[in-house]
């Protein structure tokens, strides 16, 4: 991509240590806890070395009744198998850390919120065009996809909007900053991860400009940000600006339940009439002004229109967590201006506070209800045995199913974990490739040229469990057919996996690549 020399870019800070990164990541809370637990042991024996048999016989029983509560819990059979792991390797350590996720101190408050959230959204926000029931009559599978996500929270469909389709990020970006510049009431950021440098300091010239012009900023980022990122202290730094900012749940404890929830999301409205949605997060490699893994493949969408409203709703959803006075039907009250277009649109949401799992479902429904193909994109490949029976019950009626995953990852260990999973789909009839110019970040799905989904949803544990997660699922817009085409164009550059190359993995891979298997929910 050409540098626009023109592009004006704001730079606070100088660029932080990604150290942090690894001092709170899960791996390194487990070792360090299998450590204490070992040193701990040792001790025990030692001073009370006469009461040994009494003390092992109560960290059996402990163990036991904390593995009893987890075997009957709604956690997924991948996950259980994790935590009886880690029970098993750290006693009572180990129990005590699970009952510790479970109970989820700090972020009660927040599943209420969200509980009560979904009800109270129906007031701002209702399907006033009888969309969804359109859609069932012309597609029952459809229609029934679209109930069901709406049933999880206040996620109408949408006709009267227009889609535009991204195979990159530099175009997203592009048309990001010519929107920007015409904002007049409102604009609204929410975004995983935000970097200093060319793509966010040219957007950050913009948003101080508008805000002398008066139109009200807000930049929301996800915490982990602090470690890898920006400093601490960086949404203060926005605020002397006159930009609204915050983030959401700051890593600062060392042991928190907070590490499983992030704000993985992506969003960005405009004064209600425009939303992006996608993989894209505010960072030069996403615009490939960087290299960090070969090319950058990414995608975005453009929505404008009624839709929009959805975006603006999600977002208010996250910004009014810790605001006491939540203002939402100020935002709503000047509708999108109407726009002629085709097909039918649904962004929505998905929390870690449900039993409901939005994103997966949609993609299941994507596997079980096709008649021709189901192409995906995703930068990761981590499966619970629900999905992996998705996608290998679709392969086997014949459906031609077909992924593409990163030819140069970012994280080698989760790599060598989805190759864990190659045999089995392979044996199905998925076809696998791999993206030889480097790293796949799009999370897309597309069926039978007639629906498709854009968002933030990897198939990976943190995506479909964890995380805050949106997407925008589209049924016969004319964009699809785009869709379906930059697929096949990213195809012919990737390489197919065969099954020689499976059989023929190095031990040490297959080794890396089964223990992480072990463990893949926290990956």
């Amino acid at each position: 991509m050409e540098q626009n020399e023109d592009i004006k870019v704001i730079k606070l800070v100088k660029k932080v240590p990604k150290i942090g990164r690894i001092l709170f990541s899960w791996t390194s809370i487990i070792l360090v806890l299998l450590l204490i637990s070992v040193l701990i042991v040792i001790s025990l024996m030692q001073q009370f070395y006469n009461w040994l048999s009494t003390l092992t016989a109560g960290i059996f029983i402990f163990d036991v009744l904390v593995i009893i509560y987890l075997v009957n819990s709604k956690m997924d059979s991948s996950g259980k198998i994790t935590w009886l792991l880690i029970i098993s390797a750290i006693p009572v350590i180990g129990a005590l850390l699970y009952l510790y996720t479970r109970l989820d101190f700090g972020f009660i408050g927040i599943k209420s919120y969200f509980r009560n959230e979904r009800d109270i959204s129906r007031d701002y926000l209702n399907e006033e065009n009888n969309a969804q029931k359109e859609l069932r009559q012309l597609d029952s599978d459809a229609g029934g996809t679209a109930a069901y996500v709406s049933s999880t929270g206040n996620y109408p469909v949408f006709q009267n909007t227009s889609v535009k389709y991204y195979p990159l990020g530099e175009y997203k970006w592009k048309d990001m900053l010519k929107d920007l510049e015409k904002a007049q009431r409102f604009i609204f950021m929410e975004y995983f991860i935000i970097d200093e440098g060319l793509m966010w300091g040219s957007v950050l010239n913009i948003l101080a400009q508008k805000v002398k012009a008066g139109v009200e900023v807000r930049v929301m980022y996800d915490g982990t940000c602090e470690f890898s990122t920006l400093p601490h202290n960086y949404p203060e730094r926005l605020r002397k600006l006159g930009i609204q900012c915050k983030m959401f749940s700051p890593l600062t404890p060392v042991l928190s339940t907070s590490y499983n929830y992030r704000d993985h999301r992506k969003i960005l409205v405009i004064d209600n009439q425009i939303a992006y949605n996608g993989g894209v997060n505010l960072a030069d490699e996403y615009i490939n002004h960087i290299e960090r893994f070969g090319h950058w493949k990414d995608t975005a969408i453009r929505l404008e229109g009624d839709a929009v409203q959805s975006f603006t709703l999600m977002f208010l959803e996250m910004w009014n967590l810790t605001e006491r006075e939540k203002k939402v039907a100020d935002y709503l009250r000047e509708k999108p201006v109407p726009v002629t277009s085709d097909g039918y649109v649904m962004p929505y949401g998905d929390n870690p506070f449900d039993d409901f799992r939005a994103g997966q479902s949609v993609y299941m429904d994507f596997l079980y209800q096709a008649g021709r193909y189901v192409h995906i994109m995703s930068p990761y490949l981590i499966l619970d045995d629900e999905m992996i029976m998705a996608l290998r019950t679709a392969a086997l009626k014949g459906i031609d199913v077909r992924l593409i995953l990163p030819g140069i990852p970012d994280k080698k260990v989760v790599y060598q974990l989805a190759k864990t999973y190659f045999r089995i789909l392979k044996e199905a009839g998925v076809r696998i490739y791999t993206y030889t110019p480097g790293f796949v970040h799009a999370k897309v799905f597309v069926s039978d040229d007639i629906k498709a989904v854009v968002g933030t949803i990897n198939l990976d544990f943190r995506s479909l469990y964890h995380h805050f997660e949106c997407a925008t699922y589209l049924y016969g817009s004319s964009c699809i057919e785009q869709i379906e085409q930059d697929f096949m164009d990213t195809l012919a550059e990737c390489h197919e996996v065969t099954m020689e190359e499976i059989n023929g993995q190095k031990l040490f891979e297959r080794i890396v690549g089964r223990f992480a298997r072990m463990v893949a929910p926290m990956l």
